[in-house]
C-alpha cells in the first residue's frame, strides 16, 4: 500500500543548523541570498543537507553554499513552470467546460425553436400529434372509432 507522507520544508533556521553541522559555518555573506530563496522555494531539509555536504576534501564551505543556491534557483524555476502549466491546464479545462455549456444551451434553444416553429411537442422522440387515418381513439364508453 502506498502512503503519502507530508514532510516539512526547510526554513532558514533549519538551514543554519545544517550549515553549522556540515560546514561549521555560523554566518556567511551568502546566507542572506539563501534565506530569500528558502522563503520563495520549497526544499526539504534532506535536499538542503545533500547540497551542503562537501563532495570532495578540496571543496570549501562557500562552494557548497553556491551549489545550494544553484539548486534552490533551479527548484524555484521548476516550481514556477509547474504552476504556469497547471494554471494553463485549468484555464483550458474551464474553457472546454464553457464551450460545452454554450453548445448545450444552443442545442436547448434550437430544440425550443423547433417546437415553436412546428407547433409539435415531442415526447420520447415521437410527435404527440398523430398523423394518419389509422389512429384509434377510445371514447369514454369503450367505443373505438376509426
Amino acid at each position: 500500500m502506498d502512503k503519502h507522507i507530508d514532510l516539512s520544508y526547510c526554513c532558514f533556521e533549519a538551514f543554519k543548523v545544517l550549515a553549522k553541522n556540515y560546514l561549521d559555518l555560523e554566518s556567511h555573506k551568502l546566507f542572506a541570498r539563501i534565506e530569500n530563496l528558502l522563503e520563495e522555494t520549497k526544499m526539504t531539509p534532506a535536499d538542503v543537507a545533500e547540497n551542503l555536504m562537501p563532495k570532495s576534501a578540496e571543496e570549501d564551505g562557500e562552494a557548497c553554499l553556491v551549489r545550494l543556491i544553484k539548486a534552490l534557483e533551479e527548484a524555484k524555476v521548476k516550481a514556477e513552470e509547474e504552476a504556469k502549466a497547471k494554471s494553463e491546464e485549468e484555464a483550458k479545462v474551464k474553457a472546454e467546460e464553457q464551450e460545452k455549456l454554450k453548445v448545450e444551451k444552443e442545442k436547448e434553444a434550437n430544440g425550443k425553436e423547433d417546437i415553436e416553429i412546428n407547433g409539435v411537442v415531442k415526447e420520447n422522440g415521437e410527435d404527440s400529434k398523430h398523423s394518419g387515418s389509422n389512429t384509434n381513439v377510445v371514447k369514454e364508453n369503450g367505443d373505438v372509432s376509426h
